[in-house]
């Protein structure tokens, strides 16, 4: 009885919300007869009959004017019966929809439009959207189909119609609103196997994405209905992360990948309504994909637009931000421990790798594609032997994602959008880096490092990582040589110490660094601890900076001739005509490598092409626009000129230089290039083979010879290196030459 009179009070409350008691110059502000009511919609109304049934407010008696029974506004009105069944008649129309197509949502849409409740479509879209299974078979792409084909596919549209109208008649009493539960079994029997399943390429979906796009444009708008879509994908996600994590759902329908696609296409995932939960909840999700599913998707969205990137950018950075920023993360409570930071960077880095491919790839143009791969040593070094794992055997570390794209970053000559846009400042000003790589270097499954995703952290956490390899290795090779110490008992220097004189810093410093790379490479990983002669300071780092300084200013001296500086573009470059050989180029390496290693930074200016090269790519014409800008630029406009480049321009194929004494020096790029002139045909057919043909060699040289240079010295070893020339007189004035002119070092 109190259940029922419960009920009574409640429909009264609603009754009075939505129709009002019949009295105009009601003053009760909770009923509709009254002018001051604010008006509202059933669900509200709902809502709020229920609240005033809690505080037990004023119930208007009903106007005389109203003919209604004493029963408090029974259903047995007729116009009321009639607007009720016109309702339930509108609901029970869309109560089989378990799928959406694009024109299903508008039919259902201008219904309701002209209801003036958008009820029903609320409910549609909460039921589809939060089922995997329904979101699965939502907004299918349309293809062409034979006679036969449309025949066999309405046979079996026919029997699916009527299973789905026997599944909806017995769950016709269950309650509308409740969440569908999770969906992994039906998944994987039923979908993978429908005729409509269409045979797809590596970056396809079956989802009709632009029809998506079309659809949420249309719904957005509608605040009412952006709250379905936000409900529905809180209960969508855990049921998602369980199917995914346990059930294996994605490798027995392929398809479920299309509610992922789905949900990405709301350009309101980043508004704060979806940060606090159900946002985090479908990133975990999503980290939960395999991989060939992780795949599939960066080549998808790699065919996207640089705008519809950078919204999924926003999108998860967004979170990164706003967890980063409500919580306080300490050494004792990590960032790395929040699941919603985690997940986010996963997903993340999704889009990092979608970016890379829908940018401007050169993958052909590797140096390491003619190396034979060096042997593995199955003898164990002394490290091995004392528990040290064999480090950079195989190289660093590659994200199996990029594994599987089949790509390298450093392939991307130019992004979608700026790798800049993925770096989270927020996230790195709490990072714990110290702990972040020792979860890097222990490979848990329990414990994430945000080094696997390097994308987000900035060049200073970065740099932080690399001072804690760095030093590990350093007390690595330290304690390996106690080890040795106490095995062979010799006194061994646990540190690569370099004592130096201030005024003879190259010949002390180059010259011991050369010697320690011939004898004892492993030397160089030792901490460095530098002394200048005749000083007291003790090297706790900041001597080694001034040390390296110091060295750098005097390596990169025009007057050493190894380097030019171009004042337009303030760069260094090789010197093309430098008298030193490829050692004393590799010796400069092994100093620049120190510094580094012993986290020292060094003002040296190089142009691109330097560090790509450093990562294993050639250098290609369009580094030329960085190195040379002036050079290229002529080039192109060479390529470009549209009038008669023989007449105007009157140029031939030869080029002209200087060498290292200001003397000018010329080369044909092609036989008796100097009487072709360059026309409009033959502009683009500069032969460098043609230009090694026709070179001339003398002195003993020929064109299989390695180095053609002048005579060079050893100083740490009295040596003197001198070519094989054909008579005396060419040997003196060659080594006159070079001994006059020429400063440097050299590296046997």
């Amino acid at each position: 009885m109190k259940r029922a009179a419960a009920k009574h009070l409640i429909e009264r409350y609603y009754h009075q919300l939505t129709e009002g008691c019949g009295n105009g110059s009601c003053s009760n502000p909770r009923c509709a007869s009254s002018a001051g009511c604010t008006r509202m919609d059933n669900n509200a109304a709902a809502v709020k009959a229920l609240d005033l049934y809690k505080v037990n407010a004023q119930l208007c008696d009903p106007h005389p004017s109203k003919k209604v029974t004493a029963s408090a506004y029974p259903e047995s009105n007729s116009d009321r019966k009639s607007n009720r069944k016109d309702v339930h008649s509108v609901r029970d129309t869309f109560r089989d929809v378990n799928y959406l197509t694009e024109d299903k949502v508008y039919e259902i849409l201008d219904i309701c439009g002209e209801k003036e409740d958008y009820s029903p479509l609320i409910r549609v879209l909460g039921r589809v959207f939060s089922s995997a299974e329904g979101l699965v078979q939502s907004f299918r792409r349309s293809k062409p189909h034979t006679k036969e084909e449309l025949k066999s596919l309405q046979g079996k549209d026919e029997d699916k119609d009527e299973d789905e109208k026997e599944a909806a008649a017995c769950s016709a009493m269950e309650e509308e609103d409740s969440p569908p539960s999770s969906s992994s079994s039906r998944l994987g029997e039923g979908s993978s196997g429908d005729a409509e399943v269409q045979k797809l390429g590596p970056d396809e979906v079956s989802v009709d994405i632009e029809a998506v796009r079309r659809v949420y444009e249309r719904l957005l708008s509608n605040e009412k209905i952006e709250a379905a879509f936000l409900n529905a994908l809180v209960y969508l996600s855990p049921n998602v992360e369980c199917d995914l994590t346990y059930h294996n759902v994605y490798s027995r329908d392929l398809n479920y990948l299309n509610l992922f696609v789905i949900v990405m296409e709301n350009s309101n995932l980043h508004s704060p309504e979806y940060l606090e939960i159900a946002l985090p909840q479908f990133c975990k999700a999503m980290s939960k994909l395999p991989l060939s599913a992780l795949a599939k998707l960066a080549r998808l969205w790699s065919h996207y637009g640089a705008e519809q990137l950078r919204r999924m950018v926003e999108t998860f950075q967004q979170l990164v931000t706003y967890k980063v920023i409500s919580n306080e993360f300490s050494s004792r409570n990590l960032v790395n421990d929040d699941d919603a930071v985690v997940a986010a960077s996963r997903c993340l880095k999704i889009v990092y790798y979608a970016n890379v491919l829908g940018g401007e790839l050169d993958t052909e143009h590797n140096e390491d594609e003619d190396e034979e791969p060096v042997p593995e040593s199955s003898e164990l070094t002394l490290q091995e032997l004392l528990g040290e794992e064999r480090r950079n055997k195989k190289g660093p570390r590659v994200d199996p994602l990029e594994t599987e794209l089949g790509i390298r970053t450093n392939d991307c000559r130019r992004p979608l959008i700026a790798f800049q846009e993925f770096v989270n400042e927020p996230l790195n000003e709490v990072l714990e880096m110290d702990k972040d790589y020792t979860f890097f270097k222990v490979e848990t499954e329990n414990k994430f490092s945000f080094m696997t995703c390097p994308f987000i952290l900035n060049a200073v956490t970065k740099n932080l990582g690399l001072y804690y390899d760095n030093r590990i290795r350093m007390y690595s090779e330290r304690r390996i040589t106690v080890l040795y110490s106490l095995v062979q008992g010799q006194q061994l220097n646990p540190y690569l110490r370099l004592k130096v004189r201030r005024d003879h810093i190259i010949d002390d410093a180059l010259v011991r660094l050369e010697m320690i790379a011939m004898e004892n490479p492993a030397d160089l990983k030792k901490q460095l601890y530098v002394e200048f002669e005749g000083e007291q300071g003790v090297d706790e780092g900041g001597v080694s900076k001034e040390f390296f300084q110091l060295v750098v200013e005097e390596i990169f001296n025009p007057d050493i001739g190894m380097f030019t500086y171009d004042e337009r573009t303030q760069l260094f470059w090789f010197n093309p005509s430098s008298l030193e050989n490829e050692g004393q180029y590799t010796l400069i390496g092994i100093v620049l490598g120190l510094a580094i290693y012993n986290n020292c930074i060094l003002d040296v200016h190089f142009p691109m092409v330097v560090y790509r090269k450093l990562m294993g790519k050639r250098g290609t014409f369009r580094d030329l626009a960085d190195a040379n800008p002036v050079l290229f630029q002529s080039l192109n406009e060479l390529q470009d000129y549209e009038g008669n480049v023989e007449e105007d321009m009157m140029i031939t194929f030869q080029i002209s230089h200087t060498d290292l004494f200001g003397n000018p020096l010329t080369h044909d790029l092609r036989e008796n290039g100097d009487q072709i002139p360059v026309t409009n045909d033959n502009r683009k057919n500069l032969d460098f083979l043609a230009l090694e043909e026709t070179t001339e060699y003398d002195g003993g040289y020929t064109r299989e010879s390695r180095i053609i240079k002048l005579p060079t010295s050893h100083t740490c070893f009295n040596v003197l290196l001198l070519p094989e020339y054909s008579d005396r007189e060419k040997l003196k004035e060659r080594l006159l030459k070079a001994v006059t002119y020429a400063k440097g070092f050299g590296m046997l």
